[in-house]
């Protein structure tokens, strides 16, 4: 027994001994895992934690036509390039003017059809008259406006005493170009300031079509060669955001969006602006939420988002889509937008099928503001600038 006792401490001791350096170990094999120098391409760094959690406002990258080309040379093959992506080529403005006066004159005639074929009659007696009135009424004219009219017609036929179709059309034509007024500004106020771009704001109650209005003025713009910047105020439609980021990148044109549901639509505007200061962009047009004229809450909150951009920026436009086949209800929502944001200007969708082209005067005469901007159709350049001229020329052709 008392031979074995030197033994038995021996193995304690050096069970000790090894216990103790197994920590000094397992430290030295940790400290040989921090790099010392730096890393390669096939070694990235770890992302810290505000890149791994994400979220806020994100602008999306303008979209790249060019493969950047690699300045390393090697003998391994590489997987092959994604090609680049294609972005579409807008139809110049003097196109989409032609396209949209052809659809027009076949969809919309029927208020300068309707009036050529009576004022052409042999006896232009009272019951024609009546019958004028009607057709103006129902194409969404307005009283006033129809009066207007009627009278000055009444005046006219009874001095020249005109019946031949030419001298009809003729005169119809300049009565109601008149109505229409040439004489009212209808360019948009899209010039880049010193030192900031120009801001355009799109209102309008819901399902008028103000995200795809957006989408399609891009184009517009975009081929009158404008650097042009999106930012999705819409937070509350679910994939407004995307909707509009999908029609930017169809004509290289980037987007500032939220990544949270919900979020502050008046953060985002601004964020948009201030992103458009620092690119240097000539416009900046942001898309807002639908609203409705009768809910003060949303209201106020759309005075708000354009309150918050002017912090750093004038708001140049504002553009209050409206539904032509809405008619006279269109009137009472263009009233309420009008306090609130101060329109200055209208983009009629939807001017064909079942619309009548008599809204344009009624809205004009009843705000002061121009339509700008007429969109007849889904197509991506079914949008083209509002000519007085043209507009009626479609209706009676």
């Amino acid at each position: 027994m008392n031979d074995l006792l030197p033994i038995i401490l021996s193995i304690v001791v050096g069970l000790a001994v090894i216990g103790g350096l197994i920590p000094v170990f397992l430290k030295a094999r940790r400290n040989s895992q921090n790099y010392t120098g730096p890393r390669d391409a096939n070694d990235p760094a770890p992302l810290d934690a505000a890149d791994a959690q994400g979220g806020g406002t994100l602008v999306a990258d303008r979209p790249d036509t060019q493969v950047p080309a690699s300045d390393l040379e090697t003998e391994l093959l590489e997987p092959e390039a994604p090609a680049a992506p294609s972005l579409e080529t807008p139809l110049p403005v003097e196109g989409r003017l032609v396209r949209l006066r052809a659809r027009l004159s076949k969809s919309n005639n029927a208020l300068g059809k309707g009036l050529l074929a009576l004022l052409s009659r042999d006896t232009i007696d009272e019951n024609v008259w009546e019958e004028v009135e009607e057709t103006l009424l129902l194409a969404d004219i307005g009283t006033d406006s129809t009066m207007e009219l009627v009278d000055t017609l009444r005046d006219r036929v009874k001095v020249l005493g005109v019946r031949s179709p030419e001298h009809v059309q003729a005169m119809l034509r300049e009565e109601l170009i008149k109505l229409v007024d040439p004489t009212m500004d209808r360019s948009l106020n899209i010039d880049r300031h010193d030192g900031r771009p120009a801001v355009l704001m799109v209102v309008g109650v819901n399902g008028v079509g103000k995200t795809t209005t957006v989408g399609k003025l891009a184009r517009v713009l975009v081929a009158e060669e404008k650097d042009v910047l999106l930012g999705a105020a819409d937070t509350f439609r679910a994939a407004a955001a995307e909707q509009l980021a999908t029609w930017g990148a169809r004509v290289g044109v980037p987007t500032v969006k939220s990544d949270v549901d919900g979020a502050d639509p008046a953060s985002v505007a601004f964020e948009a602006v201030k992103a458009g200061i620092d690119q240097e962009v000539d416009v900046v047009m942001i898309d807002t939420a639908g609203r409705l004229q009768n809910k003060v809450g949303l209201m106020d909150e759309l005075g708000k988002v354009k309150r918050v951009i002017e912090k750093q920026a004038t708001v140049d436009e504002v553009l209050l889509v409206l539904d032509a086949t809405t008619g006279q209800n269109g009137l009472t929502q263009a009233k309420v937008f009008a306090e609130v944001v101060n329109i200055t200007g209208i983009v009629l969708t939807k001017l064909d099928g079942t619309a009548k082209g008599g809204i344009v005067v009624a809205i004009q005469k009843t705000l002061g503001v121009p339509v700008k901007l007429v969109g007849l159709g889904e197509g991506a350049d079914d949008l083209a600038p509002f000519d007085a001229e043209n507009f009626v020329d479609a209706l009676l052709s």
